[in-house]
């Protein structure tokens, strides 16, 4: 469906025209319409699949055909995002595409200097873009009005949810006015996310792209490996191939993000970190290096899963897999985005199978096994335990081991002797019987242990020739 056909505003249309846009993808097709109608909408659409338009073409379109002023720190549309990345992602957008009409743009976000934000609350404001902890912070001092919003956009509010905003949601939502358009996009919808719906949206129109067919442009690739050193050789094969032109390795942890590129950088790899604990300086800095190809390869934590639009990432390599399913959609969809292709590599150890498991049912999609030769997998080796060996398992007490029937030496010395079934503590495991004394009184193999007596109430205060049976003269 073109753009044309959708009854957005002449100016959003030329700014689309000369950004050479004309195709509407899935999700905006079927959100945009409704949108313009001002109906509330929940749509669950992956990463990649265009639904930063799908909400910002009909709220941008709104404000032209409906120019108004209004008082300083007062904007008519907001859009709240989880991450710092994906507020400045959509903020962006609202440049780009309202490059034709006088529209006043704020972006408010964690890590960024106060004056700036300041200065621009200072003014009138047609759209704020928002994380909910700094959003909250100036509406509790009074510097924000959002009594006035007429559009509320809540971009992956899964990933808001998770990240614990769950309250500042509520508290911004009531804060603005009860007649305002909401317009939910979420990657999943669970139970949770279904409940806070239904407490923000009035009758939404329901948009849903399969996740499936969102990373229908996305090969995924999986790589079994025995440990992190096949992980490390592996991730070195890839980086000095000349298949991959731009690509991200995502990690567990911020540590790992900084040793991992560390060790890429001294092997003569274009690679830089990017993390929560980085200045929000530094992080801009980072990814305009990405896009103007300085750095080749970026190794981030899911902090960048869903904030970094960089159209030429041919990769996208999962040196960890992610907990959720949901995390691993977003993490692939920085490639293929915006009708391209790209390749999705996941390094899976034997820990992380079931996670595997999880993906492939969540996105019904069976993910191929690859090799690289000279680095395929060891067979995994099966432990044996020796014959005769005590095994002890977890949960049972210490010193008590699990009885094997097959004991090469069991019953055959006198110290194995059995007890009766009553001194049983576990079917078919006697209990341990005192060892019997030996010559000189004392038990085989063990110290003799004798319980210290403590004085009584009587023996305070009394001499030690008392105790000890002596006579005082």
């Amino acid at each position: 469906m073109s753009f044309a056909s959708l009854a957005l505003h002449p100016l959003v249309l030329k700014a689309l025209d000369v950004e050479g846009y004309s195709e509407a993808t899935p999700v905006q097709a079927a959100a945009i319409p409704p949108a313009l109608e001002g109906k509330d909408i929940l749509a669950t659409a992956a990463t990649g699949t265009g639904k930063t338009a799908a909400f910002l073409l009909p709220a941008l379109s709104r404000i032209a055909a409906n120019p108004a002023n209004n008082p300083v720190g007062a904007p008519r549309v907001l859009v709240l995002a989880p991450t710092r990345e994906l507020a400045t992602q959509v903020s962006q957008a609202v440049r780009k595409h309202g490059q034709f009409m006088r529209v006043s743009n704020a972006s408010v976000v964690g890590g960024m200097p106060y004056r700036e934000q300041l200065r621009w609350l200072s003014k009138p404001l047609d759209v704020v873009v928002a994380t909910p902890g700094r959003l909250i912070d100036h509406l509790q001092r009074g510097r924000l009005d959002l009594g006035r919003v007429e559009v509320l956009v809540l971009d992956e509010a899964d990933r808001m949810l998770d990240m614990g905003f769950a309250d500042d949601i509520e508290a911004i939502v009531k804060a603005c006015g009860p007649t305002r358009q909401t317009l939910l996009f979420t990657a999943t919808l669970d139970k949770r996310m279904a409940g806070v719906a239904a407490r923000l949206l009035k009758n939404p129109v329901r948009v849903a792209v399969d996740q499936a067919t969102s990373s229908a442009d996305i090969e995924q690739r999986l790589y079994f490996t025995n440990h992190v050193g096949h992980k490390r050789r592996l991730l070195e094969h890839f980086a000095a191939s000349a298949e991959i032109g731009k690509a991200i390795v995502f990690v567990a942890t911020k540590r790992d993000a900084d040793t991992l590129a560390r060790d890429l950088q001294q092997s003569g790899h274009q690679a830089a970190p990017l993390h929560g604990d980085m200045h929000q300086r530094d992080r801009n800095r980072v990814l305009q290096n990405l896009k103007t190809g300085e750095i080749r390869l970026l190794v981030a934590t899911d902090v960048a899963a869903r904030g970094i639009d960089v159209r030429d990432i041919s990769h996208v390599i999962n040196f960890d897999l992610p907990r959720s399913a949901d995390d691993y959609v977003h993490r692939i969809g920085r490639t293929g985005r915006a009708g391209a292709t790209g390749i999705a590599l996941s390094f899976v150890g034997a820990a992380e199978r079931g996670l595997i498991r999880n993906i492939e049912r969540f996105t019904r999609q069976s993910i191929a096994v690859h090799t690289v030769p000279g680095l395929e997998p060891a067979p995994v080796a099966t432990h044996h335990r020796p014959a005769g060996r005590p095994e002890f398992r977890h949960g049972r007490p210490h010193g008590r081991p699990h009885h094997h029937a097959a004991h090469p030496h069991a019953g055959r010395h006198p110290h194995h002797a059995e007890q009766p079934a009553g001194g049983e503590t576990h079917p078919g495991q006697p209990r341990p019987v005192k060892p019997r004394d030996n010559a000189h009184g004392k038990p085989h193999g063990a110290r003799p242990w004798v319980k210290r007596s403590k004085p009584g109430n009587r023996d305070k205060g009394r001499p030690a020739w008392a105790s000890a049976g002596g006579k005082q003269r």
